[in-house]
Formats: C-alpha cells, sequence, structure tokens
C-alpha cells in the first residue's frame, strides 16, 4: 500500500512523499522523532500518522502475501517471457549489438555520462524508435519523456521522427517478393506529426514535481496502456542542486527507483534514466563518475556509460545481469544516433 491512499490530510501525504516516505513499508521503522524531524512536524502528529500507517499495513499485509502466491511463476516461463520480448532498437546497429538487440523492456536501463556525449539524443532517438511499427520489428507503441533540465528540442525531434519514417520506406525497397513489399509499403502510413504527437511530454521544475510525476505514473499509464518507454532526462538535476541531507536523497531516490522498477516490470516497458557526471576522488586523484553516488548504482537493472575514445564516441555496459561487458562505438548525425563514422571529431573528454 503506498501513502498516498492513507487516509490523512493531503499535506500531510504531500509531506511524506517530498520526504521521501512513499510506502508503508518506508514508515514501518522509523521513529515519531525522525518522521518529525524529517516532516517538520510536531512530535504528535506524527505518532498519529504512523498509528494510521501501522492499521494500513495490517490490512494490506494479507493481500500482499496473498498476491505474492498468486503471482509465483517458474523459472521456464520467466525465460520464455523473455525471449519473447522487444527490445528498442538504438538505431546504431553496433550498440544494439551489444545490448542484445536494444533497450529492453521490463527493464531500468541508466545511460550515463559527459555533457555534449549524446544522452538526450539518445533518449530522444529511443522515444521515436519505440514508435516503429510492429510490421518493422518495433513496439509500436508511445513514449513519455519526462524533462528536468529544459534540454529536450522538439526540432530535433522532428528530424529524428523524418529520418525514421525514411529508414523504414528504405527497407520497403529491399524486400524481394513484390507483394511484400507493397504490403510493407502500406503500412508506412506515419508521419512525422503522428511521431511527435505519440511523445507525451512532461517539463518538471522541482524535485518535488519529479517525485509527484513519478508516483502518477502509474494511474497515467494504466490509461494510456500503448505506452512501451519512460526516458527520464535527466534524474539527477534537481536532486544534485535541491539536496543538502544526503541521507534523504538517497531514501527518496530509493523510493524512485523502486516505483519505476514496478512500472517496467507492471507495463512490460522499457525506463531509461539519463544521468550526469560528477568528479570522484578515488586513489589519490580525482576521477569521472556517474552522479548520485555508489548507492544509487545498484538501483537500476542495466548501466550503459557514454564516454569519448580519443575523437569517437563510444558506449560501454557497466552494469547488467544478463549481457556482458562490452563497448560499442556511435555517432550523433543529423539523422539521429547511427554507426560510427569519421565526421563530428571531438577533443577526449573522458
Amino acid at each position: 500500500m503506498e501513502v498516498s491512499r492513507l487516509p490523512i490530510s493531503a499535506s500531510q501525504r504531500g509531506k511524506l512523499i517530498s520526504a521521501g516516505y512513499t510506502s508503508l513499508s518506508s514508515l514501518s521503522s522509523v521513529s515519531p522523532s525522525d518522521l518529525a524531524r524529517d516532516l517538520k512536524i510536531s512530535e504528535r502528529e506524527a505518532v498519529e500518522i504512523l498509528k494510521v500507517a501501522s492499521k494500513g499495513n495490517r490490512v494490506g499485509g494479507s493481500d500482499g502475501s496473498q498476491s505474492i502466491i498468486n503471482g509465483a511463476q517458474n523459472a521456464w516461463d520467466m525465460l520464455h517471457e523473455e525471449e519473447m520480448l522487444t527490445r528498442i532498437t538504438t538505431s546504431c546497429a553496433d550498440l544494439d549489438n551489444i545490448l542484445g538487440g536494444g533497450i529492453n523492456c521490463k527493464e531500468v536501463t541508466e545511460i550515463g555520462g559527459v555533457p555534449g556525449i549524446g544522452k538526450t539524443q539518445l533518449g530522444i532517438q529511443l522515444a521515436v524508435n519505440v514508435q516503429i511499427p510492429v510490421e518493422f520489428g518495433g513496439l509500436g507503441g508511445k513514449a513519455i519523456y519526462i524533462d528536468t533540465e529544459g534540454s529536450f528540442m522538439v526540432e530535433r525531434a522532428l528530424q529524428i521522427a523524418e529520418a525514421c519514417i525514411e529508414d523504414m520506406m528504405e527497407y520497403t525497397g529491399f524486400l524481394k517478393n513484390d507483394l511484400q513489399r507493397n504490403l510493407q509499403a502500406c503500412q508506412v502510413k506515419m508521419q512525422p506529426k503522428d511521431i511527435l504527437e505519440n511523445i507525451l511530454y512532461f517539463r518538471v521544475c522541482s524535485y518535488t514535481e519529479q517525485i509527484a510525476l513519478i508516483n502518477y505514473l502509474d494511474k497515467f499509464i494504466s490509461e494510456h496502456k500503448d505506452v512501451k518507454i519512460v526516458v527520464v532526462d535527466s534524474i539527477t538535476f534537481h536532486f544534485r542542486q535541491d539536496f543538502d541531507d544526503l541521507a534523504l536523497r538517497t531514501r527518496v531516490l530509493s523510493g524512485i527507483a523502486l516505483k519505476l522498477m514496478n512500472l517496467a516490470k507492471k507495463f512490460s516497458l522499457a525506463v531509461v534514466l539519463l544521468n550526469q557526471v560528477t568528479t570522484k576522488y578515488t586513489e589519490g586523484s580525482y576521477q569521472l563518475s556517474l552522479a548520485l553516488g555508489d548507492s544509487w548504482s545498484h538501483s537500476c537493472t542495466n548501466r550503459l556509460i557514454l564516454y569519448w575514445n580519443g575523437n569517437e564516441r563510444y558506449a560501454y555496459i557497466d552494469k547488467s545481469p544478463s549481457l556482458r561487458s562490452a563497448s560499442a562505438p556511435y555517432s550523433v548525425t543529423s539523422r539521429g544516433i547511427r554507426n560510427s563514422t569519421s565526421n563530428c571529431k571531438r577533443i577526449k573528454m573522458m
């Protein structure tokens, strides 16, 4: 059960969510004094909230146990489900290859790197590619794009959408069977306008808005079941700017990560979190590493690091339970993410 369903005042629910207490389990071990401090309320009010939460936990306990029993699944069925999952192509064959075919659904994938490496470009590319029709090996879904930095460029999305449609039309030209070619050509009825309309954009201007939106996604996606990817660009921004209490930040981010993992599983969609870099003092020198610390690194299923190798962009699989560590070059072109070329050279930054 979530705190948003507790029979308490709206202001109290808002304070709980903003402080990182998004589920009843997060309130089970907290003391009244600690809760009062985190929510900036009286200890008496904190005691009342914990009493209500305790009752809710007891009511939800039997339901939770029953759902676990009903949800039992054997490993063979799980393997079959994984084999049937369709991945979202990045439009770079080398990158798709190390990813096992693309970004996987039912998983949370973190993509991090230095400024200018192409994180937002890749995020927009995935928001477009998720709409590729099933007949062309895509998911035929919609995308949610959560923009925390104001870096989303609709003109760039239009360019990538136009290139995606051109690629599909070009694909039909390679088909040998005339009947098949005509059938496929009829399927390419998408227009750039259609692709842009299927990118559902949210602009988030504070960490409280970000938390509220993440909690709202379950209801929103239930009403828009054709959503197949959620891109957060970036997960980091507001939590680096506004948070001084690192312990509280860790708790809030852990709650967000858990919520996103549940969304990915429940709706069989891909969650892609873009992350920034920071400097970390290690073995006597400063080195670049992804932001939010070591505890955050365990919050995602897969971690992909984008970096410069000389004057070429590379992607490296830093963490994954199913993919081996590997790297692949890629390029950011006028048509979007593509295989590496000798163009667009740049100095090494990482």
